[in-house]
């Protein structure tokens, strides 16, 4: 579970005071645009392959593949050997 967000309110808080070198405190303008949100910072959909199929799915133009971590290293190779084929970029080498 995620630590929920809880504004500073002690007295002589730093934070709550905007004092330089403390974190900034969550406001309106800080979020991401819509369009690149949730985006891997290539720019690509990072995408969690766990076998060639899926991997054979993706679209190259918009996605990027990850390695699933159980993965052995020979299918591994061949996995990387069919992204560059296909022409899809793989972030885990």
């Amino acid at each position: 579970m995620a630590i929920k967000w809880r504004r500073p309110r002690g007295k002589t808080s730093k934070m709550r005071r905007y004092e330089a070198g403390k974190p900034d405190m969550p406001a309106i303008g800080y979020r991401t645009p819509r369009a690149i949100r949730d985006l891997h910072p290539s720019g690509y959909n990072d995408v969690l392959v766990h076998n060639m199929q899926e991997l054979e799915d993706l679209d190259p133009a918009c996605d990027a593949a990850r390695i699933s971590a159980s993965i052995g290293k020979r299918k591994k190779a061949l996995m990387l050997e069919k992204a560059s084929e296909l022409g899809i970029k793989v972030l885990n080498k």
